[in-house]
């Protein structure tokens, strides 16, 4: 069962830019969490990228 939310904390969805941009097979995502008050825009994080084999810029999408 999933947690209830509290606060302002809400999960994000980041997805590899240069991945989606190449055209390969398959997506590099990662889930997080961030405080909707401090930080209103999208989140952007270097992640490691297993597919690619290197750190790459990831997104929010949700």
């Amino acid at each position: 069962m999933a947690k209830k939310v509290k606060g302002n904390r809400i999960q994000v969805i980041m997805e590899c830019t240069e991945h989606k941009s190449s055209g390969m097979p398959g997506t590099s995502r990662y889930i997080t969490t961030k405080n909707r008050k401090n930080t209103t825009e999208r989140l952007e994080l270097k992640k490691y990228n297993p597919i690619l084999k290197k750190v790459t810029v990831h997104k929010e999408i949700k």
